[in-house]
């Protein structure tokens, strides 16, 4: 299990326990983190389960693909460190990741 922070635009936060080997955007849906609607079931063909990363894990994450990118684009809250949260994987690595979810998901 992986400790992930889920942080609502007004700032409350969600501690979660993510399994290994499944999405950003499962452990939100499994532990009712509002905001994370994961419309598509996690297929990259919606953008509501969109998250926003700092800069520090973003970098460690890397950029969103070309389908990725196409969801992201009309994006009402999009930054240049955003992501959709059924792209990233959970790892040990992510251990104390906090993501941001965008104020009109809420």
């Amino acid at each position: 299990m992986t400790k992930v922070t889920f942080v609502e635009a007004n700032g409350t936060e969600h501690d979660v326990d993510a399994r290994n080997n499944r999405s950003l955007m499962q452990a939100a849906v499994q532990n009712g983190v509002p905001g994370i609607d994961a419309d598509c079931g996690g297929q990259c063909l919606c953008a509501t389960c969109h998250v926003i990363l700092d800069e520090q894990w973003y970098s460690k994450l890397g950029t969103p693909d070309a389908d990725e990118e196409q969801m992201l684009a009309p994006t009402p809250e999009r930054s240049p460190t955003s992501r959709l949260s059924c792209q990233i994987q959970v790892t040990d690595e992510l251990e104390g990741i906090k993501v941001i979810l965008p104020e009109f998901q809420m």
